[in-house]
Formats: C-alpha cells, sequence, structure tokens
C-alpha cells in the first residue's frame, strides 16, 4: 500500500505542475491561452507528449492506488496518533470517493473517452450548478457548497501557513537544507492551492445569491479571474508558481510521507 500511495502523489505532482506551466502562460497571454488551467488541461497537454499514452495509463493507474491508499486509511486508520479518529476516517472516505472518480476519469480519458479526464472543470461547474439550482431548496444547498469550499480553501491555507504539513513529513530523514525547501513548497504551494479554492467557493456563493449558474466556475475561469483584476497577470503569475510548487511538494510527499 505504501508504494500505492507514493505513485498517487507523484501523478497527482505532475497534474499540479502541469496546471502551473499552463497557467503562467495564460498570465502573459502565451501559448497556454487556448488550454485549460484544470485537470483536463493537463491531461490533453500530456497526451500531446511523447509516450503521452502511456503516461495516462501510468497517472490513471497511480491516482488508483492513492485511492486505494485512502479506503485503507478509512478503515483501519491512517498514521500517527490520531490516525484513527472518525473525523480522520471520514476525510480519508471523501478522499477515496474523490481519488476514485479522478482516476477513473483519466483511464476514460487513456482508453479513448476524449470528453472524460478532459472535460472542461467550467462547462461541468455551470452544468451541476444548473441542475442543482432547479432542485427544489437547489438555491440554499449552492450556497452552503459554496460556503463550505470558501472554509475548505481557508482551512488550506491556514494549515500551510502554520506548516501543519511537517506532521505528516519523515522530516528526520531530510537535511536541514531539503527541509528548508519543503517548507518553501509547502507553504506556498499550499496557500495558493487554498487560495484557489476559497475563490472558487466565493464564485458558487454568488450563482447562488444570484440564481445564476454561469457565475459558479471552475479552475479554469477560476484562475483567469485573477487575471482580470489589477496587476492581474502578475497575481495569476504568483498563483501559477504556487500551484506547480503544490506539485513539486506533492512529490517531496511521495518520498518522505509518514505512511
Amino acid at each position: 500500500m505504501s508504494a500505492a500511495a507514493r505513485s498517487g502523489f507523484a501523478a497527482r505532482g505532475l497534474i499540479y505542475v502541469l496546471v502551473g506551466v499552463i497557467a503562467l502562460q495564460i498570465a502573459f497571454g502565451g501559448a497556454g491561452g487556448g488550454q485549460q488551467a484544470d485537470r483536463g488541461g493537463a491531461l490533453d497537454e500530456l497526451a500531446g507528449r511523447p509516450f503521452g499514452s502511456a503516461m495516462l495509463w501510468i497517472v490513471g493507474i497511480a491516482l488508483a492506488g492513492m485511492a486505494l491508499w485512502r479506503l485503507s486509511e478509512a478503515v483501519v486508520g491512517g498514521a500517527g496518533p490520531d490516525g484513527s479518529k472518525p473525523s480522520k476516517r471520514a476525510a480519508a472516505a471523501f478522499r477515496f470517493a474523490f481519488y476514485g472518480f479522478v482516476s477513473y476519469s483519466v483511464l476514460s480519458y487513456a482508453a479513448g473517452d476524449r470528453g472524460s479526464g478532459s472535460g472542461s472543470s467550467d462547462r461541468q461547474s455551470d452544468d451541476v450548478t444548473a441542475r442543482v439550482l432547479d432542485w427544489p431548496g437547489g438555491q440554499w444547498l449552492v450556497g452552503a457548497v459554496g460556503v463550505g469550499v470558501v472554509i475548505a480553501g481557508l482551512w488550506m491555507a491556514v494549515r500551510a501557513v502554520q506548516k501543519k504539513f511537517r506532521e505528516d513529513l519523515r522530516s528526520g530523514a531530510m537535511s536541514s537544507t531539503t527541509r528548508r525547501v519543503v517548507d518553501v513548497l509547502g507553504v506556498s504551494g499550499g496557500t495558493a492551492r487554498g487560495v484557489v479554492f476559497a475563490t472558487a467557493g466565493v464564485f458558487a456563493l454568488v450563482a447562488a445569491v444570484r440564481h445564476q449558474p454561469g457565475e459558479a466556475r471552475g479552475m479554469d475561469d477560476t484562475l483567469r479571474g485573477f487575471r482580470d483584476l489589477p496587476a492581474g497577470p502578475w497575481l495569476l503569475a504568483l498563483i501559477a508558481v504556487g500551484l506547480a510548487a503544490f506539485g513539486l511538494f506533492s512529490w517531496c510527499n511521495a518520498r518522505w510521507r509518514k505512511l
């Protein structure tokens, strides 16, 4: 199970690095302007590389390994004294479902279903929001999800700034220089990821208040929204570098995570 988890962290890292590179290109109007700065865009980018098809299969299988590891945490508990807490197991179960879905979408894309793993996160967000808003009480449900995503994003950012990630890493196995590099990657990457999540949650909340599904945004449109702000290209570039840093931090997890 250790190998499965570590391969999953490596695959997640690759996706975030690719998203960060695409977002950086978008920030300054480069070649990435026509690509999606989300998981779908990352898979498209990967598919276009030499041995891209093989890499897609490897990424999908690795993410399946991550899902299985999270399932084991939900069933028997995770590492550390708090690993068996009900809250930890519930979080692991949620992550199992999430990574299981992501793995399935990547493997479907690798098998030829180009509408699966590479689907636009923005279009998917619009479609799901529109359906839920049509439900009785749907406006409240979308609003609650938006608030939840905002809280989750802020929680990610705060934990990153507080360097809580150190609790999950075998810091004693690192040199002092490596620990400093991992700290920089963990803080910058986790903060950027949290800011993107929180911002997407705000857009979902706006969609609920205005009853307009088009206001909800996936990762790509959320990132492009930063570019439209004052000094936006530089702000988006900063976020893009942070997302790439989170990808590198995921690779550090693949090496030094406590399992």
